[in-house]
């Protein structure tokens, strides 16, 4: 997992709970890169997980709820460091459908190395959009917070249901419905 993750997680929880506590969870977890994390290096997927484990522990919510805040925690730090993405479309459906086709393909131009989630998108309608969600690392929460201020950034009134293809969740259903204004 590239680095950017990591080094955003950690900033993300100094800002909403403070140091101390990003202390607390990178001493609780067993990791290889002793929670020494640049943002271009790769590292085990597994010690996100220790460290989302750990932050729920220490702050008592729910590690879903955490990777969702994450998401939109991510969000920010992606449309700062990547704005052509963002400007390229003027809503959030053709953002949300460029993930995979747009973004992803130039994401894996800069790091070759990346394991990124696969995301098949559909427009059923004007108002209905289909999203599925791949991945072996089953963090759909991230994904959904990233949704979520995706379309919130293209100022769109949107409903997200979420559905589980397979139950361990490796493979998530995102149906996103415009509201009838």
């Amino acid at each position: 997992m590239k680095g950017i993750v990591f080094t955003e997680f950690l900033d993300m929880v100094e800002s909403q709970f403070g140091y101390e506590v990003v202390d607390h969870i990178l001493a609780e977890s067993n990791l290889d890169s002793d929670g020494i994390y640049t943002a271009v290096g790769t590292y085990p997927h597994s010690e996100i997980v220790q460290l989302l484990m750990n932050l729920s522990d220490k702050v008592g919510v729910d590690p879903a709820i955490l990777l969702k805040a994450f998401g939109k925690y991510l969000f920010d730090t992606f449309l700062k460091g990547y704005p052509q993405f963002f400007s390229a479309v003027d809503n959030a459906f053709d953002f949300l459908h460029s993930i995979d086709k747009h973004i992803h393909v130039e994401v894996l131009k800069l790091y070759p190395d990346a394991t990124l989630p696969k995301f098949e998108s559909h427009q059923l309608d004007n108002q209905t959009m289909i999203m599925t969600y791949s991945s072996e690392r089953k963090m759909a929460a991230l994904a959904e917070g990233l949704i979520e201020k995706s379309i919130a950034h293209y100022e769109e009134d949107c409903q997200i249901k979420v559905e589980n293809i397979v139950a361990d969740g490796s493979k998530v259903k995102f149906t996103i419905e415009r509201s009838l204004a």
